[in-house]
């Protein structure tokens, strides 16, 4: 019985409320909220979910998920203070025009749902990310922080009984 949690970055462990007066950080992917972190944490522990990483934080990561930036390092240590992992990435789907136009939510559904196919002992799934990913079976699995704020408690327990739901 294994449980995923499809995991964005921007938007869920940080937000637009950060961007506003720290753009840098946010642009350059280093910023993380430890509080974010701290939220996620029991949601991943009480439902024993896998953490697969569909943000676009996945490039800095190699085949065997070390680290290749130090966004990615950091990103790893908070999750760990909290012991967490990341268990695995999606499948890289974007085009050069989608990176161009940074329009990634055009591909996102097709990345999980390919990486669904690809694992069938998923007894349960979810997506946290606050893009609309363009899906209506992904809509169903998909819990949609607001990026002004981030993860809540809220966002949390929807996640959680999508999990405990399974598919």
């Amino acid at each position: 019985m294994t449980r995923v949690l499809f995991l964005d970055i921007d938007g869920v462990l940080n937000s637009n409320f950060w961007n506003d007066s720290h753009q840098k950080e946010i642009s350059d992917g280093t910023l993380v909220d430890e509080e974010k972190i701290k939220i996620l944490a029991p949601l991943v522990k009480k439902t024993d979910a896998k953490i697969i990483l569909h943000s676009g934080w996945r490039i800095w990561f190699d085949s065997e998920l070390k680290p290749l930036r130090t966004e990615a390092q950091r990103l790893l240590e908070l999750l760990a203070k909290e012991g967490l992992t990341i268990d695995g990435v999606t499948p890289d789907l974007t085009t050069e025009e989608i990176r161009k136009t940074k329009k990634f939510s055009l591909v996102k559904a097709d990345e999980i749902l390919a990486w669904l196919k690809s694992h069938d002992d998923i007894t349960g799934w979810v997506i946290i990310d606050d893009l609309d990913l363009h899906n209506e079976q992904i809509e169903l699995h998909q819990v949609k922080p607001d990026n002004t704020i981030g993860l809540t408690f809220e966002d949390v327990e929807k996640a959680e009984m999508i999990l405990v739901r399974g598919n």
